[in-house]
């Protein structure tokens, strides 16, 4: 009777909270929909609720903004409003935070989190995995060896964890994607990342 509940929940408990987790959003993105004049709700037009619809307005509307921010007036633009946001002193420091974060992780000529590493944490005899960060320059001329920083990520919230300096020489490069070893921090190690012989042959 255990196993047969529990092989149900391994069935159920994965699909319940996809399907929680798909709501959430498309609900979220739906609430884009307010932008839109009230005649030119779907609803009011379609006599029906769609749920979703808002989810193509917000793509519609981020691929706009890449756009218009791609030309000589987007970029004025975008440079206006962000003086403007600079001017506001609570705003100011939550939106600069959080844009040099979105800046670092979603740029596509970035350095960060392109390569998976091992490095010795908590302590000397345990392996940790984490990602390689830059560092900034006058903390690097304070090293006589090459260091590198590195992000160590909690399980299982990946978006939480450690911001170190370590010699590069103590490290191991991971011959995995992040995608995967992501997996592996979510999952708490269920999620088995492969790793090629020759990137653990150092050790």
């Amino acid at each position: 009777m255990k196993k047969y509940l529990l092989t149900g929940l391994l069935v159920w408990v994965p699909l319940g909270i996809t399907l929680w987790a798909l709501n959430l959003t498309i609900s979220t993105l739906d609430q884009s929909l307010i932008l839109l004049p009230i005649n030119w709700y779907p609803d009011k037009l379609l006599g029906v609720h769609i749920p979703g619809l808002g989810v193509i307005l917000t793509v519609a509307i981020v691929l706009c903004t890449g756009l218009l921010v791609r030309n000589v007036l987007g970029q004025r633009l975008l440079r206006y409003w962000e003086d403007l946001l600079r001017r506001i002193p609570i705003v100011n420091s939550i939106y600069h935070s959080v844009k040099q974060v979105s800046d670092t992780l979603l740029s596509s000529n970035g350095l960060a989190f392109r390569k998976v590493l091992l490095v010795r944490y908590p302590h000397q005899e345990a392996w940790s995995l984490a990602f390689q960060t830059s560092i900034p320059s006058e903390v690097s001329q304070q090293f006589e060896d090459e260091y590198i920083g590195v992000f160590i990520p909690t399980a299982p919230s990946p978006v939480n964890g450690f911001y170190f300096y370590v010699r590069r020489a103590d490290t191991i490069e991971l011959n995995i994607s992040v995608d995967a070893a992501l997996k592996s921090i979510i999952s708490m190690g269920v999620v088995a990342t492969v790793t090629s012989p020759s990137s653990l042959s150092s050790s």
